[in-house]
């Protein structure tokens, strides 16, 4: 594999690892740069991994707990050596009772970073789809 590839090839585990610690606060956080910038899907913005961690941490203790998603990667965009876009597909999965709706969907883009030989999620945002 050339180098392009190999960066491709951690870009992708990188985004699938996300998707498996979504519900493991150290875990998910380590894939974070220490300054990220989270943007979720009903717009709340978290600046830095350390207040990110704290917000995850006490969310994991509410019903959101029960929100769990799948993130489907469609494309990724070079910007240079060290930076890329990891275009995404997120389906949003609501398994509480009183959920209104089942299954919603979100167009989620990752701004990956790397940083002394490893990939690292530096803005993660998501928008909602209507459709």
């Amino acid at each position: 594999m050339n180098e392009r590839e190999l960066d491709e090839a951690a870009i992708r585990q990188l985004v699938a690892d996300a998707d498996s610690f979504q519900s493991d606060v150290e875990q998910f956080t380590a894939l974070l740069t220490e300054d990220v910038v989270i943007v979720n899907i009903v717009g709340i913005r978290v600046a830095g991994r350390n207040e990110f961690r704290q917000v995850m941490g006490r969310a994991l203790e509410t019903p959101l707990a029960n929100v769990r998603t799948r993130t489907e990667l469609e494309e990724i965009t070079f910007l240079g050596p060290d930076a890329a876009l990891a275009s995404c597909i997120k389906h949003v999965f609501d398994d509480n009772a009183d959920a209104s709706s089942a299954t919603s969907r979100g167009r989620l883009t990752f701004v990956v970073v790397n940083r002394d030989g490893a990939w690292r999620i530096a803005l993660a945002q998501t928008t909602p789809m209507l459709v």
